[in-house]
């Protein structure tokens, strides 16, 4: 059975500066994104009309910004990295989803799926050997 321990090993004997330069990128993105939508929230309420009727809508609209904007910078410094990308996960799954309940947009759903992938990656990856997880966890 693989543990996050096991896990972390692994990636750590494994880890290459590609793979860091893209969680970077992620966190960054993910940041970018979180300024996107509090600069113009009329966007984000728009990606969410076709859920105008299931209610929770405003718990939506202030769950994704923040945990955006927060992930985002955690993610990019391999802080807690894998917190981060699991707080991410139910606003991916949105992103993915809302392509077939509302307008199809073939490059949002791209765009969607890839970091889907890539935060799934980075779950299991962890932050790798040059992030701040990795400092933290040598000083002790």
């Amino acid at each position: 059975m693989m543990t996050i321990k096991s896990l972390n090993k692994w990636a750590n004997a494994h880890t290459y500066y590609p793979l860091d330069l893209l969680r970077v990128a992620l966190g960054i993105f993910f940041f970018l994104k979180g300024i996107q939508f509090i600069s113009q929230t009329h966007m984000l309420t728009d990606l969410i009309e076709p859920l105008k009727g299931y209610g929770g809508v405003m718990l939506v609209i202030h769950y994704i910004a923040p945990v955006h904007l927060v992930g985002g910078v955690l993610i990019a410094f391999g802080l807690l990295t894998r917190w981060a990308l699991v707080a991410q996960l139910p606003i991916l799954i949105g992103a993915v989803l809302i392509n077939f309940v509302g307008i199809m947009d073939w490059g949002n759903l791209l765009l969607a799926t890839l970091v889907f992938a890539a935060t799934i990656f980075f779950i299991f990856y962890g932050a790798g050997k040059h992030s701040a997880d990795y400092y933290f966890k040598m000083q002790m």
